[in-house]
């Protein structure tokens, strides 16, 4: 059974235990759908200062919504549109602090203001990403970006 855990005011400490909880809920599992919904769940409850937080998964060379966090959001995404089609193109973390700058910024929810997005991969190929976003602009930093890009992938050890 999960319990949510009191975290630090230790952000690299906290994210290593984030990591270790992901490979706790996700080691016995084999269906993708489970694993990452419960990834999502995890890192909402984990984060402060989001209001969505979810993947999209590439399927006939387009991102579609997989399992998520939050209010509704679009269904599919082009290759190379907005944050998410950007991060598949360009194959790196996307970590924007005001995406109203961001040039095609595909704006599913008024309220988001900053977004991360990190590629994932199977056995080589896109697999899809993982997107965060935040109603705060700058809400996401360097230690965020190194560990949500841990915590990717760990979780693509568990994607089969």
């Amino acid at each position: 059974m999960f319990q949510a855990t009191a975290y630090s005011s230790n952000k690299a400490k906290d994210y290593e235990r984030l990591i270790k909880q992901l490979t706790a809920l996700s080691e016995e599992e084999t269906d993708a759908t489970a694993i990452l919904s419960n990834a999502s769940a995890l890192l909402n409850q984990f984060l402060d200062e989001v209001n969505w937080v979810g993947f999209y998964l590439w399927k006939d060379d387009e991102l579609v919504l997989g399992p998520f966090q939050g209010l509704p959001a679009c269904i599919r995404i082009e290759y190379g549109k907005g944050v998410c089609g950007t991060a598949i193109k360009e194959w790196k973390t996307q970590l924007v602090a005001d995406v109203s700058a961001f040039p095609g910024h595909i704006a599913c929810d008024s309220a988001s203001q900053s977004e991360i997005v990190v590629p994932l991969s199977k056995d080589h190929d896109i697999y899809g990403v993982l997107d965060i976003d935040s109603p705060i602009k700058s809400r996401f930093d360097e230690t965020d970006k190194i560990y949500l890009e841990k915590f990717a992938r760990e979780l693509e050890t568990f994607l089969k």
